[in-house]
């Protein structure tokens, strides 16, 4: 399954949890019902997976975590905030360029329309 495969499933997901539960919950209550939801679809999915940092060839272990990593291939980060700030699609990127993969998803749930509330991030893809 290619990373846009896999973006258009998590889209398609996103929006149906949007337009069940809306916007205005914690961002921890999307993260759940959206790896419940792409886990029932047979997807590898990790959740908070700690990210290193590698230096010199020394693994830093200094608390970044994606919130979920789907089939090693699109990293997803989920936001309830009024405003995504210029600094989330930026730390998508570093975690894309960190672990080499090609596709971010920034999905901010606290819009009115969810479409609104959906960035891709790309690195080299």
């Amino acid at each position: 399954m290619t990373e846009n495969e896999i973006s258009r499933i998590i889209v398609d997901v996103s929006y149906k949890i949007h337009t069940k539960l809306g916007p205005g919950l914690l961002e921890s209550v999307y993260e759940a019902i959206l790896y419940y939801e792409l886990t029932k679809r047979g997807l590898n999915i990790e959740r908070q997976k700690p990210l290193p940092v590698i230096w010199d060839d020394v693994f830093l272990d200094i608390g970044f975590r994606t919130d979920l990593i789907i089939e090693d291939k699109v990293i997803v980060e989920i936001k309830s905030v009024e405003q995504i700030a210029n600094v989330h699609p930026k730390q998508l990127l570093t975690y894309l360029k960190v672990t080499g993969m090609k596709l971010g998803l920034l999905i901010n749930f606290n819009e009115s329309l969810i479409k609104n509330g959906i960035t891709r991030i790309v690195n080299n893809l």
